[in-house]
Parts: structure tokens; C-alpha cells; sequence
């Protein structure tokens, strides 16, 4: 496995992030060891969690399997969804008592970086990052990042964190797949020019990379689940998905494998996450660093699905 620097941190992350959302769902304790088990064999050291993820079962998971050797792995984990009174947000208090009860179930001293989930348009952002900064320098937390947050949003908190003193945002988390580019405007370019390292999770689209959603195929949870069929069902999204499947086992890659590669390619990504309900799901997304993502390969899968407009919108300056 290859590793990388998480951003400006120094510190030495696998080119691979295995996400755990599906700990304690999907796979229970047994399937989520032999997950886990996988992962450290192919030489993964990453794990990304969240204090939501199965209702806090997928920290508790996370953090027996992991007991033995916590030096050796760099964890994440998440807080602030927003909720009605006091249970949610991003507020310091809310954070605090949030942190204390992903580190009871991860049962460590400390976070290695902390995800703030979502914005919160309820809290004012000095507010959040003066939180955060405690969590910091209390030692309970390492390092900052930010997920499903806009540019203007997280280059707004860098501002501020600067002019204050605190601590930063040092990651950005960020939806990114072939059919949901819309961080490659601005996002990504703001990660490179502050050198924030960049974990985008959902490189199969949820599935609908690979390769199962095609005609006379059944359908998977993009079908069923109701948050995933309003994200990717767009009919444009089921095309581009068959002539991607098409055009990866035409070439000899599995369709996992090449979207999870042709994501990581891009040069502001550190690490994709990866997800999987069995060891036989994940396989193909422990080979995609084995796929030989060149310029000219990226181009061509990049070909299959429409470029999001600059940020500027003159699309004339792009061609």
C-alpha cells in the first residue's frame, strides 16, 4: 500500500481510507473484524468513523478491533448534525460532550482528526472553530477537518481561525465521483492552494459505479434507499454509469476498481475512502492503486460524464 502526508500535518497516511459506516449495519462484529482484518493485511493505517454511524455501534466496533495496536492507525470521527435543542449542532457545548462520548466508545485519549459532519446555519461559525480549538489544545483532538461544507464556508473558517488564533481546518471531506464532480470547482482548488488534505468519500457513487445498474440487472440500495435514489437518480447518472462498467471491463479493470482510482487521481485527493458490507465487496477497491490511472486514461473516463461549469460559469474559457 502506498502512503501519503494528510495535507500539511506531516503525518503519514495509507493512499487507501476505509470507511466504517456500514460497522455495526451491513456488517456486524464479526463481519466488521474480517473487514478491519483485510485492510491491515493490504497495509491500510486509516480509518474514518462517526459518532452517528450506527447510532455510536460503529465506534464501539471500531475501537476493539483496533485496541491492540492504536499507535499504529490514524482515526477519525465526526460531530455536529444538526438537531432541535440541545442533542445536535455546533455549538462548543454540543462539541465537547460529543467528542467525550466518541472517545468513551472508541475507548482512547484522543481523536486524530475530527470531522465537523455538516454546517450548521444555526451556529455562528466563530463559535464552532473557538470549540474546536479547545478540543485541540486539550490534547483530546489532533487535527481539524470539515465535511459536506461549501468553499465559501470553509475558506470563511480559515479566515477566521487565522485572524483569531486558533487551530484550523487542515481536511476537507467532500462528496467526489464520476457522476458528482461538483467539487472539482472549487473545493479541491481551495484544498490545493491551502494544502488541506482531501478524504472524498462515495467514489462508486454508491454503488452505482459498479457496475450491477445496468438494463436487465437488478437494482441495488440506490433503489431502496431513498437518500441514495434522490442523490443518484438522475437518468443521465444510470448512462453514464453503463458506459463506464462497459468501458472498465473492456479494458480489463473491474468497474470498483477504476472509479476508485480514476478519484484518487486527481491531484488534490489524499486519500479516497472505501466502504463495503463483506471482504469479497471490498476486494476491488483494495486494487484500485494496481490500476495505472496515466493523464491520458483519467481524460478518457473523465470523457464519460459531464465537467462541471468553472466557478465563474463563462464555459467559453474551458474549451
Amino acid at each position: 500500500m502506498e502512503n501519503t502526508v494528510l495535507g500539511r500535518t506531516g503525518v503519514n497516511v495509507s493512499r487507501l481510507c476505509m470507511g466504517t459506516m456500514s460497522f455495526g449495519r451491513e456488517a456486524d462484529e464479526a463481519g466488521a473484524k474480517d473487514l478491519y482484518a483485510a485492510c491491515r493485511d493490504a497495509g491500510i493505517n486509516f480509518f474514518d468513523c462517526a459518532n452517528v454511524y450506527s447510532d455510536g455501534r460503529a465506534e464501539e466496533i471500531l475501537g476493539g478491533l483496533m485496541a491492540h495496536e492504536r499507535d499504529a492507525l490514524v482515526i477519525t470521527t465526526k460531530v455536529g448534525s444538526p438537531s432541535p435543542g440541545n442533542e445536535g449542532g455546533l455549538n462548543r457545548r454540543h462539541i465537547a460532550l460529543s467528542v467525550e462520548n466518541s472517545l468513551r466508545r472508541l475507548g482512547t485519549d484522543r481523536v486524530d482528526v475530527l470531522f465537523v459532519h455538516r454546517f450548521d446555519e444555526a451556529v455562528d461559525i466563530a463559535e464552532t472553530l473557538h470549540g474546536l480549538d479547545l478540543l485541540v489544545k486539550s490534547g483530546k483532538v489532533l487535527y481539524l477537518g470539515v465535511s459536506n461544507w461549501a468553499a465559501w464556508q470553509i475558506a470563511t473558517a480559515l479566515g477566521i481561525s487565522a485572524r483569531e488564533g486558533l487551530v484550523r481546518f487542515d481536511a476537507i471531506q467532500p462528496m467526489y465521483n464520476l457522476v458528482k464532480r461538483q467539487a472539482e470547482v472549487e473545493i479541491l482548488p481551495l484544498a490545493l492552494a491551502e494544502n488541506m488534505a482531501v478524504t472524498p468519500y462515495s467514489p462508486v457513487g454508491g454503488g452505482l459505479l459498479s457496475g450491477k445498474y445496468r438494463k436487465g440487472q437488478p437494482d441495488g440500495r440506490i433503489s431502496t434507499d431513498n437518500m441514495y435514489a434522490k442523490r443518484y437518480g438522475p437518468d443521465w447518472m444510470r448512462d453514464v454509469a453503463g458506459e463506464f462498467a462497459e468501458f472498465a471491463e473492456e479494458n480489463g479493470w473491474h468497474p470498483v476498481s477504476l472509479a476508485v482510482a480514476w478519484v484518487a487521481s486527481h491531484p488534490a485527493i489524499t486519500a479516497p475512502l472505501i466502504g463495503a458490507r463483506n471482504v469479497e465487496q471490498l476486494k476491488p477497491s483494495l486494487n484500485a492503486l494496481d490500476v495505472p490511472m496515466t493523464a491520458e486514461l483519467r481524460a478518457k473516463v473523465s470523457a464519460l460524464s459531464p465537467t462541471p461549469a468553472p466557478a465563474t460559469d463563462r464555459l467559453e474559457e474551458t474549451l
